[in-house]
């Protein structure tokens, strides 16, 4: 990467600064219309988009792209369009007694904060841009986005119609490998937002540290799915293949292990091989099904395999139509479920990010939970069962970044919902209410009455009466 490039980063980043702190206060209707364009961006180019993305992927369908990536995207900023005026009023909150009494007064002010950078992954490579925009420019921030160069198809198409609809000093991207994602990262942004691995994940925050840079970490983890001995078989099959199939199985809260009553477990395996055969009874030709991203993470997953097989799993291969994969010239994977998994497995270690599902069985459900609790806390947990005392048991003893009850991913499609990860799996939250605050500044505002409060509470001194009154009033139990 040349110096060239570097200082071009940065001195996009310094006129977006310099055009922010002009153009304070800016009005509702500019950050309106920021919106209507980056919505316009998206309806005007989502074929194109959906192109790029399966000639990045290999394949992946254009239904598919439009669904996870441009609708989400959409109604993301139509959500932020409809209530970002009520979400930026001013809040009243309470002067401490008794100085309401006496005319003091207080509030919360939403102030953007300034320029956002965005770095994005490569598995849902426009909804990761465009989901945070929302809240983004809600706020009245300005962005700078730097796309994965895994999907680099899209990175360029990005690059090529942002200016399109949006100034330079208002939203631009950067495209390229590493090195250019490593500067980005260095760069004294006012926010920065980064979706990934929670291995990058460290870097990007020790990166955002030099510069005491406010983060928000989307990572990831081993999402575990508990199936209680109560839950609906047949459905709980369905659902959970659904979200282990949907983009092979490359979604951050892809269901990434099964956790079965042991004398169960069969009847689960079989509703998950059935319900796999009736969404895709054929795989390899199949344009609903997506392929791994690249050989790089086919050739991992197949690693995975080989480390599990070796180490005593039993893999059972969900290929419908009995299909030749090892003939094929593509990455397309069939789904894959382990039985016998244990933790010396590197299934059981790493998030596995592909169609590959491990199943563990308990004898209770605190077992289940044990398992749980003494492994990271993970970005997404679910949980299958119509028994509300042991729902309830699952959802207070564990901790993760979100949860759905009787599906996989949905938390994440409610826009009124906090998304974000707990430890290991992130730190912060979108999406709704929640992605405005994040990208706001929090500003406290105290007005003084015009009467000595300093002097009538004994703060001035010199300390006397009125000193020793109000340490004796407030120091009690």
């Amino acid at each position: 990467m040349s110096n060239a490039e570097v200082d071009r980063m940065g001195a996009v980043l310094a006129r977006q600064k310099a055009a922010f702190t002009a153009a304070m206060p800016e009005g509702h209707a500019i950050r309106r219309d920021r919106i209507d364009r980056a919505i316009a961006l998206l309806v005007d180019h989502k074929d194109a988009f959906a192109k790029a993305v399966s000639a990045d992927f290999g394949h992946r369908s254009t239904e598919q792209t439009l669904m996870t990536d441009i609708m989400p995207s959409v109604g993301a900023l139509k959500h932020a369009r409809k209530h970002f005026e009520a979400w930026s009023r001013d809040e009243k909150r309470k002067a401490m007694f008794p100085l309401g009494l006496l005319g003091a007064k207080a509030k919360v002010v939403y102030q953007p904060k300034g320029v956002v950078g965005v770095i994005a992954p490569w598995n849902f490579p426009i909804g990761m841009v465009m989901v945070p925009m929302a809240g983004i420019l809600a706020a009245g921030n300005r962005a700078m986005v730097k796309p994965s160069e895994f999907t680099e198809r899209v990175a360029d198409l990005f690059a090529e119609v942002v200016p399109q609809y949006f100034a330079e000093e208002e939203m631009a991207v950067f495209t390229g490998g590493v090195e250019v994602g490593s500067a980005f990262s260095k760069l004294a942004f006012d926010h920065l937002i980064f979706t990934g691995a929670t291995s990058v994940g460290k870097h990007i925050m020790r990166a955002a540290a030099d510069n005491l840079v406010p983060v928000t970490l989307e990572l990831g983890g081993k999402s575990p799915t508990f199936i209680g001995r109560s839950a609906d078989k047949a459905k709980a099959g369905q659902r959970i293949a659904m979200g282990k199939m949907m983009n092979a199985g490359q979604i951050c809260l892809a269901p990434d292990y099964l956790m079965v009553a042991k004398e169960q477990e069969q009847d689960v395996i079989a509703s998950v091989k059935s319900s796999v055969a009736t969404m895709y009874p054929t795989l390899l030709g199949n344009d609903d099904y997506t392929s791994v991203v690249n050989g790089r993470n086919y050739e991992r997953l197949q690693g995975y395999l080989a480390d599990a097989k070796e180490k005593g799993a039993e893999l059972i291969e969900v290929n419908p139509a009995g299909e030749d994969f090892a003939s094929s010239n593509g990455n397309k994977m069939p789904l894959t479920i382990l039985r016998n998994v244990n933790d010396d497995m590197k299934v059981m270690q790493e998030e596995i990010f592909g169609p590959i599902l491990p199943v563990m069985t308990y004898d209770s459900i605190d077992q289940a939970i044990d398992y749980v609790n003494a492994h990271d806390r993970p970005l997404g947990l679910y949980y299958f069962g119509n028994d509300k005392a042991e729902e309830e048991k699952v959802l207070s003893r564990t901790i993760s970044g979100g949860v759905t009850v009787n599906d996989v991913l949905f938390h994440n499609a409610m826009e009124d919902l906090p998304f974000g990860g707990v430890g290991p799996s992130g730190m912060g939250n979108y999406h709704g209410l929640d992605g405005f605050k994040t990208f706001s500044h929090m500003r406290a505002v105290y007005r003084q009455p015009g009467l000595d409060i300093a002097g009538m509470s004994g703060f001035k001194p010199p300390y006397g009466k009125s000193t020793h009154a109000t340490l004796a009033r407030e120091l009690k139990k």
